[in-house]
């Protein structure tokens, strides 16, 4: 029989001590950068996996991904595919059915990635998706982080330009994090049966 979860009210998530990932994190800004990173990843087999878009203010105003944040099992990158775009080994990663990609709120990332240049997502596991399923009253990142860790991930980047030429040390955290937060979630989950 699988536990009941409690809802946590937005006060009792803010009372929670605040965590980031405190982990290596590499910035991948380039061709040569992105080969590196994507040989080191297609030897995990489970990866955490989020995006960052810059902001719209103007109704109509579309922004391309500016990155796409993939968590190892000992490091995070940080890929800014607004320099570099979604090159084949980013393609190769995202697209092979043995290493599973996990995350929260996956559709729209995906439907984003796939316009900057088409590929066939494959192994790609919405977390927020199975706490639905499994009656978890949260089913977004924070709330679920919350819910499982006792900690706080901060949304304050949320909004600011990923498309920087150099990214800040907040948004780095902020990226990072998230995509870490996504990969024990994974785990958690196996722990939980839930998966």
């Amino acid at each position: 029989m699988r536990p009941n979860y409690k809802k946590l009210t937005k006060e009792e998530i803010n009372e929670l001590p605040l965590r980031y990932y405190e982990g290596p994190v590499h910035i991948v800004s380039s061709l040569k950068d992105a080969e590196r990173a994507c040989d080191a990843l297609s030897r995990e087999k489970i990866i955490g996996f989020d995006t960052e878009t810059r902001p719209t203010f103007r109704k109509g105003e579309i922004h391309p991904t500016s990155i796409l944040q993939l968590a190892g099992y000992d490091r995070v990158y940080i890929i800014q595919l607004h320099k570099l775009g979604l090159s084949e080994s980013i393609i190769f990663i995202l697209s092979h059915p043995d290493i599973i990609k996990c995350g929260v709120a996956l559709d729209r990332d995906l439907i984003e990635l796939m316009q900057l240049s088409p590929f066939d997502p494959q192994a790609f596991i919405d977390l927020g998706e199975i706490a639905r399923r499994s009656d978890i009253p949260h089913h977004g990142l924070r709330g679920l982080a919350a819910l499982f860790f006792g900690f706080r991930i901060s949304k304050q980047a949320r909004t600011s330009n990923w498309s920087a030429k150099k990214l800040t040390t907040k948004q780095i955290n902020y990226a990072a994090t998230d995509a870490w937060v996504g990969r024990e979630l994974y785990s958690k989950f196996i722990d939980e049966k839930l998966i």
